[in-house]
């Protein structure tokens, strides 16, 4: 079957999700708010070009991944079961190839940072090819997600720290300010990826797969809001401490609205508002990347 033509390159722009922009912007945020706070500012044109497009190309090739690794166990759940490698329309091996070329345009991406980056990121990869195995073993497999997701903090304090370090002290280019973020990141991811969890509990029980909606039960909505009060208000104390700033105050008051209208949405555990309250979820991160890149005026 051919790689290329129309009608392909439609099926391939399926397959990376790419009339849904939400994934790779939940990834891009807290990437772009490290930049900033490594940087003390804008990080440039070259950096921010390099975690931009690095985001939404490994973002793209997760989702292949992820088809792939769950085909068997999409075909059973409404919403996924006419993703294209699910159907049939493309096979396994061409997805696992476009995986593969658009994880290699993001290496080379990275590869024009510093070899301590360079060592960050196929961190990142591994654990972002475990994730979608997860599932299948451990019950809160949006824990592992939240790592993966995370892990462009600790590459961009590398990106602007690793420049003059040798390969051993690659640890020492990120300080406890970008573990303390990815932390709490950690927990933004919980909160909106039990969100989207919540859309196929049902399914997902059926078929076995674990996760945190199936996990938490029927405190589900409790532990969502808590995590979203984890997240806000940690990222908020650190940088008011370290950046003390009107602007980081305001954005993370309007975020915590915005958790608000996350609760009204999921609080009858309806398919619709969780699913609502997932796809909003990047407006929160960009609210809070606003206050932290204003601060920095």
């Amino acid at each position: 079957m051919a790689l290329f033509g129309k009608q392909r390159l439609s099926l391939y722009l399926d397959l990376i999700r790419w009339d849904r922009p939400a994934g790779w912007l939940l990834l891009l945020w807290p990437s772009l708010s490290a930049l900033w706070i490594a940087k003390g500012g804008y990080p440039g044109l070259h950096l921010l070009a390099v975690f931009v497009l690095g985001t939404v190309l490994m973002r793209s090739a997760g989702c292949c991944i992820n088809d792939v690794a769950d085909k068997e166990f999409d075909r059973h759940v409404k919403r996924t079961a006419n993703r294209p490698v699910t159907s049939g329309r493309i096979s396994e091996k061409e997805a696992i190839f476009l995986a593969a070329l658009l994880a290699l345009f993001a290496f080379m991406l990275v590869l024009t940072t510093n070899v301590i980056c360079v060592l960050w990121s196929i961190a990142a990869l591994l654990i972002a090819i475990a994730y979608p195995y997860a599932k299948r073993f451990v019950s809160m497999p949006q824990a592992v997600l939240g790592i993966a997701f995370s892990f462009g903090i600790p590459m961009a304090f590398a990106a602007i720290n690793g420049a003059d370090l040798a390969i051993d002290r690659a640890f020492e280019a990120v300080p406890l300010t970008g573990w303390f973020l990815l932390i709490s990141n950690l927990f933004w991811v919980l909160a909106y990826d039990t969100e989207y969890a919540m859309v196929d509990r049902d399914d997902d029980l059926r078929i076995g797969i674990k996760t945190s909606a199936i996990t938490l039960d029927k405190y589900d909505v409790p532990c969502v809001m808590f995590f979203y009060l984890i997240y806000i208000s940690s990222w908020w104390s650190l940088l008011s401490i370290n950046r003390p700033s009107l602007w980081i105050d305001g954005c993370a008051l309007l975020a915590a609205i915005q958790a608000l209208v996350h609760y009204l949405l999921i609080r009858a555990r309806q398919r619709e508002g969780c699913f609502k309250a997932f796809k909003l979820n990047h407006w929160l991160g960009a609210t809070l990347f606003a206050g932290v890149a204003l601060s920095y005026l």
